[in-house]
């Protein structure tokens, strides 16, 4: 969807823009083709795989691109250090990038045998494989119905609680199985993403990283200054939605506090979706909805 983020997120070509969300530095590279020379461009991820990727393919000037490791929800003490208090305007991409799902090592996919990981920062400690291992079959049923919306959590739960007493689950394609082995097979794709999906949300903290990289784009963002956010799952789209619509929307997801009234114009009365072109491109793209907002 780059040519609807560039449509939405640029009003100043000369200003300062944030790419909160790099992966493979596609939407950065399309936003700086588009700005001037004095303008600048921040890239941030909390995967240090993505930043130095990016470092190494890029020929841009260094002192008007810059690259910052670390979580989006530190974005204004990261742009504060880089000697930044303001700017035209802040992209997120969310979800996992497809570098990181096609990296078996990193444990994102359930196709591909690999370590239970799934950690988006290897600094971090907490491992799906640490969840899996020690959460209470309540605690893990409470986090596939909560996280993956799955409506077979409390079975999917007990299946793995049993499982892990005979062994040890410890790998992407051993908890597969054993969701395999009470999930009918017409329902198994859906169940597996759904699945791995809560165990990436808990491990990551995204949606509280979210939430709170949401709250610093707003403290940064200029006046007339845009935000732009790309969802692939009901619960962050529900967030955001939420968060740039303010108190009338009433919060669907009981776990997270209501929102005082939104600074910002809506500009995607209704959410914008890849076109079937792009889909059939790129199928991961399928499921994203983007929502844009002016800061008032």
């Amino acid at each position: 969807m780059v040519h609807e983020v560039l449509e939405f997120i640029l009003t100043d070509l000369s200003g300062v823009y944030v790419d909160a969300t790099l992966g493979g530095g596609g939407h950065s590279e399309a936003i700086w083709k588009r700005l001037e020379p004095q303008a600048r461009l921040i890239g941030i991820d909390r995967d240090g795989e993505a930043i130095s990727y990016c470092q190494k393919n890029t020929s841009r000037s260094l002192d008007r691109i810059r690259f910052l490791h670390g979580e989006f929800a530190s974005m204004k003490i990261l742009l504060t250090s880089a000697g930044i208090d303001s700017v035209d305007g802040v992209l997120f991409d969310l979800g996992v990038s497809s570098r990181q799902i096609d990296a078996p090592e990193r444990g994102f996919s359930y196709q591909q045998d690999g370590p239970l990981d799934s950690r988006m920062d290897s600094r971090t400690t907490l491992t799906a494989e640490d969840v899996v291992r020690t959460h209470s079959e309540k605690e893990l049923a409470d986090l596939f119905f909560r996280f993956g919306e799955e409506r077979n959590a409390r079975r999917i739960a007990r299946a793995v609680v049993a499982a892990r007493e005979s062994a040890p689950i410890t790998t992407t394609l051993e908890l597969a199985a054993t969701i395999r082995r009470i999930t009918p097979a017409r329902w198994q794709v859906k169940t597996l993403s759904r699945i791995f999906q809560a165990l990436r949300l808990e491990v990551n903290d995204e949606l509280g990283q979210l939430q709170a990289g949401l709250d610093s784009a707003a403290s940064l963002l200029k006046k007339g200054g845009r935000i732009v956010v790309i969802t692939y799952h009901s619960l962050e789209d529900r967030l955001v939605k939420r968060f740039l619509k303010g108190p009338e929307e009433r919060s669907p997801l009981p776990f997270m506090p209501d929102k005082p009234e939104s600074p910002f114009r809506i500009l995607t009365r209704k959410v914008v979706t890849p076109s079937p072109e792009e889909i059939r491109a790129n199928p991961r793209a399928r499921s994203a909805k983007l929502r844009a907002a002016e800061r008032l």
